[in-house]
C-alpha cells in the first residue's frame, strides 16, 4: 500500500545540478583543476559537497588537507548561495504533482544531498515549501548515496509521533540519477526516476518505472509500485 513519496531535491524538485556543477568548479579552479561537466555527471554528481571536494582533491592531487577541504565546503555554499539568487528554477510539474499527493493524503518528505540552508534558500517563496513533513539533508547523514543511510532515516523521522507506521516497501522514492536510485533501493523502498539529468537508458537498470516529466505519473502509478 502506498504511503509516502520520497523526492530528492536537485534535478527532481529543483533544476539546480548545474548550479552546484558551476560553484564546485569555480572551487577547483582556484587549484588549477578544471572538471569537465560530462566528468562530474559521470563520476561526482551524486556526492554531496564534501564527498565531492574530498573525491576531487583526491582524485586530482589537489593536496588539500581536511581543514583547507572544509573551508572549501564553506566557500562552495556562499558561490552557489549567489548562484541560485537567480537562476534555480522549480521544474515543471512538480507543484502539480505534490497537489496530487496532497489531494490523496499521501506523506510526502525530502532526502537530499544538497545542504539545508540550499534546500531552505531554494524553497523559499515557493507555495509548496510546507509539503514536507520531513526534510533530511547533507548535513544529517555520514554517508551520502548510494548508502541508504537518508533514506532510513527519512522514514525513521516520518515514523515518529502518532501515524500508523509505514514500512519501507510502501514508500515511492523520485530521483534523478543511479546514486539515488541504487540508495533508495538499498533502504527497500520503491525507485522511480525522472529522466530531468540523466538518459533513460542510464537509469532504466535501477529503477521500477522511468518517466520523462512528474505529470507521467498517476496515483494509481504509485500504488502499483507498492502493491
Amino acid at each position: 500500500m502506498l504511503q509516502a513519496v520520497i523526492f530528492d531535491f536537485d534535478g527532481v524538485i529543483c533544476d539546480s545540478e548545474f548550479l552546484h556543477y558551476q560553484a564546485l568548479n569555480a572551487i577547483f579552479n582556484r587549484f588549477g583543476v578544471d572538471i569537465p561537466k560530462d566528468v562530474h555527471w559521470e563520476k561526482y554528481l551524486g556526492y554531496s559537497d564534501l564527498e565531492n571536494i574530498q573525491a576531487v582533491n583526491r582524485d586530482y592531487g589537489m593536496g588539500l588537507d581536511d581543514t583547507a577541504i572544509a573551508e572549501q565546503v564553506a566557500e562552495k555554499k556562499i558561490i552557489f548561495d549567489e548562484l541560485a539568487g537567480t537562476d534555480a528554477v522549480i521544474i515543471d510539474g512538480v507543484a502539480e504533482f505534490i497537489q496530487m499527493l496532497v489531494d490523496h493524503h499521501v506523506r510526502r518528505a525530502i532526502c537530499s544531498g544538497a545542504l539545508r540552508s540550499d534546500i531552505d534558500l531554494m524553497l523559499s517563496g515557493v507555495p509548496f515549501a510546507d509539503a514536507f513533513e520531513v526534510t533530511i539533508s547533507a548535513d544529517e547523514v555520514k554517508h551520502g548515496k548510494p548508502d541508504p543511510e537518508g533514506y532510513r532515516m527519512t522514514l525513521d523521522r516520518l515514523n515518529t509521533g502518532d501515524n500508523t507506521p509505514i514500512t519501507p516497501s510502501e514508500c515511492v522514492v523520485i530521483e534523478d540519477s543511479h546514486w539515488g536510485l541504487e540508495a533508495a533501493a538499498a533502504a527497500g523502498m520503491n525507485p522511480v526516476a525522472v529522466t530531468n539529468t540523466y538518459s533513460r537508458d542510464a537509469l532504466n537498470k535501477k529503477a521500477k518505472k522511468v518517466v520523462n516529466k512528474l505529470s507521467e505519473l498517476t496515483i494509481d502509478d504509485l500504488k502499483s509500485l507498492c502493491e
